[in-house]
């Protein structure tokens, strides 16, 4: 067998060329497409992942969707027939809980909350993935924390026994996914702080590798 020769090995990116192809590759992925979501969990806990990730996918572009087609129907009754729908303001407001808190645990499932990352971009990648480790770990914390809270304001709700006027129906149905999307989001947060304990990169989810990570250099270079 001839050893290779260097005309035999396959051109060396230079350190720009693998930052623009590290920005091409996440670029790429910028666009989620639910349907080929694939958890890191294993097992079983992975089928329920991507169980509830399809209910959240779904509860988001069914709660879009009626918003939007409610405040156009109201918008149209007033300025065409001259008369509001009587319940249009109390739908767009337990659909505006239902989308801003089933999106918070879809947008820690794919690794796309607002990150201040200026200081954590400078470590080295044993300090960013031992930040990466605690702020999972706090954020999981306080979110489930926030989630026991928000039970128990929906209990006192529920026990007072109020109703919407306009819909009827009681008022803890619209506040219900408080609790569900506080610990939904907490739980992501700590598998995430699990997943980096066990994984040697750097995962913003279970799910999405860290962005910044660079392809390897090549130690004959």
């Amino acid at each position: 067998m001839t050893p290779n020769t260097p005309a035999d090995r396959p051109p060396r990116l230079s350190d720009d060329d693998q930052i623009l192809a590290t920005a091409e590759a996440v670029q790429a992925q910028d666009d989620i497409d639910d349907s080929l979501y694939q958890s890191g969990l294993p097992g079983p806990l992975g089928l329920l992942d991507r169980a509830i990730a399809r209910v959240e996918a779904v509860a988001l572009a069914l709660g879009v969707l009626a918003m939007a087609i409610n405040t156009v129907a109201n918008v149209v009754g007033r300025f065409v027939f001259g008369r509001s729908i009587y319940f249009a303001e109390e739908v767009n407001q337990a659909l505006i809980v239902l989308i801003t808190f089933a999106g918070m645990s879809y947008a820690a499932r794919h690794g796309r909350h607002i990150r201040m990352s200026a200081l954590t971009d400078a470590l080295p990648h044993a300090g960013r993935k031992a930040m990466m480790v605690a702020i999972s770990a706090l954020t999981a914390a306080l979110l489930l924390g926030l989630a026991w809270f928000a039970l128990s304001y929906v209990m006192t709700q529920a026990s007072r026994g109020r109703v919407l006027p306009a819909l009827s129906i009681p008022q803890w149905w619209i506040i219900v996914w408080v609790p569900a999307g506080f610990f939904l989001t907490g739980l992501q947060y700590a598998l995430t702080a699990l997943k980096n304990l066990t994984q040697p990169d750097i995962w913003l989810s279970t799910a999405t590798r860290d962005g910044y990570d660079l392809p390897a250099k090549d130690p004959d270079a």
